[in-house]
């Protein structure tokens, strides 16, 4: 099934809403996602004809297993590109996380995989050039 980049985003803020505040509510994707909640009414809609929500008007929202799937992709790779930008491109967080937040709908399971590799094998095996590196970009930005 194909699954847009907004839609990816509406199931990975649903996600996160889920992890950390036990429910999802209308309003609280719309403010996460800066729309309104008629928009957030219209994409539930659409997931849930697609089978990935389970929505009814005034009732509870709750992940389907196929959409809590693609959630946690989306947020994984959210997590693993911010640690990248932050930890191996000395990307201020602020940065890192906004880019991520991009990057993570248009960027392929197994480039993610490889960076991840990379950044482990950079860390186990050139730690000193890695220091050294993000040093100078930390001096460079002040």
């Amino acid at each position: 099934m194909s699954v847009s980049k907004r839609e990816e985003e509406y199931l990975e803020t649903m996600y996160i809403l889920q992890k950390n505040k036990g429910v999802i509510r209308v309003k609280d994707i719309a403010k996460a996602l800066k729309v309104k909640p008629p928009s957030v009414v219209d994409a539930l809609k659409k997931l849930s004809e697609k089978g990935l929500v389970e929505y009814e008007k005034y009732d509870r929202i709750l992940l389907t297993e196929e959409g809590r799937k693609i959630a946690e992709d989306t947020y994984s790779k959210h997590k693993l590109l911010t640690q990248f930008f932050v930890g191996i491109l000395g990307i201020p967080p602020e940065i890192a996380e906004q880019d991520a937040c991009q990057f993570e709908h248009y960027v392929h399971e197994e480039t993610v995989k490889r960076m991840m590799e990379f950044a482990e094998f950079i860390q186990e095996n050139c730690s000193g050039v890695l220091k050294q590196f993000l040093k100078e970009r930390i001096e460079k930005e002040k």
